[in-house]
């Protein structure tokens, strides 16, 4: 024989459930605009709470600078002031197409730690994450500007070019360093770990960014060099900022930037969103 015994529990009425719920109306849902920015956002907090990634945009090209003007200056140009007058713009185009690989490797170290499945799941619009993170990293670049032109400045860097030279120049730096990061962006939904992110990267940037104008004159450099370097878009770009920056404006120059800005997002966004939309 079993027994069976009922448990009765207090009855609720559908008036004292409505009564414990919140009657206020649903916020609305987050447009595209709110919700890149506030991922923008939680990638700034993780500067805040994690100092060291300023590292990069600060203390590497202060040594830059200062290596590169007081050890070569004299035997590249006659004086290291002379010399920085043409290093400046080139560290400044180097330190933010290095930097531009910190968009893919942390955007792999958010899948690597599951948080991107959360993101993906949210009702919200999904490029926002990768939309806020290139945001993130514009205030990176930004940064790393403020901080080269600033010590150029305090070692004799004369821009003849004036201010508005200087905020064109590092306004287009940032339009290319802006399109470089969707490269990136790609890479880090594509390789398994953050070190692969970067080892690719750097694979990549080491030789484009030394084999350019960046340090030297390509006519110093042999002529089979000077056809790959006379091409690079780090050229293009380290030439259109020295112009602007010394008022020798060259629209062909800046066009070519242009051009490969347009080119690199035209390729480089479209294919990242298909592999954000088939990642897991």
């Amino acid at each position: 024989m079993t027994t069976t015994t009922t448990i009765s529990g207090p009855a609720f009425s559908e008036a004292a459930l409505r009564a414990a719920l919140s009657v206020e109306a649903r916020p609305p849902r987050a447009g595209a605009l709110a919700a890149s920015v506030c991922f923008a956002w939680r990638a700034m907090l993780k500067i805040k709470h994690v100092p060291m990634q300023l590292f990069d945009v600060t203390a590497f090209p202060i040594m830059f600078v200062l290596l590169y003007t007081y050890l070569f200056g004299g035997a590249l140009a006659g004086s290291p002031r002379e010399y920085l007058q043409q290093l400046l713009p080139g560290i400044l185009v180097m330190t933010l197409c290095w930097i531009t690989m910190y968009t893919g490797q942390g955007l792999n170290t958010d899948i690597s730690k599951g948080v991107f499945d959360r993101f993906r799941s949210l009702p919200i619009w999904r490029p926002a994450v990768l939309v806020g993170m290139l945001l993130a990293d514009t205030v990176r670049y930004l940064v790393a500007s403020v901080v080269i032109v600033s010590l150029g400045l305090a070692l004799g860097f004369r821009p003849h070019g004036g201010p508005l030279g200087v905020v064109a120049a590092v306004a287009l730096l940032l339009v290319f360093a802006f399109s470089l990061s969707w490269v990136w962006t790609a890479v880090g939904l594509r390789m398994p770990t953050p070190e692969a992110v970067m080892h690719m990267s750097m694979t990549v940037l080491f030789p484009v960014t030394f084999a350019s104008n960046v340090f030297v004159d390509p006519h110093t450099m042999p002529g089979w060099v000077q056809v790959f370097v006379n091409h690079n878009p780090i050229t293009h770009l380290t030439t259109a900022a020295r112009g602007l920056m010394h008022g020798t404006f060259a629209a062909g120059e800046v066009a070519w930037v242009l051009a490969w800005s347009a080119a690199l997002v035209v390729v480089f966004a479209p294919l990242t969103m298909r592999l954000y939309a088939k990642e897991r």
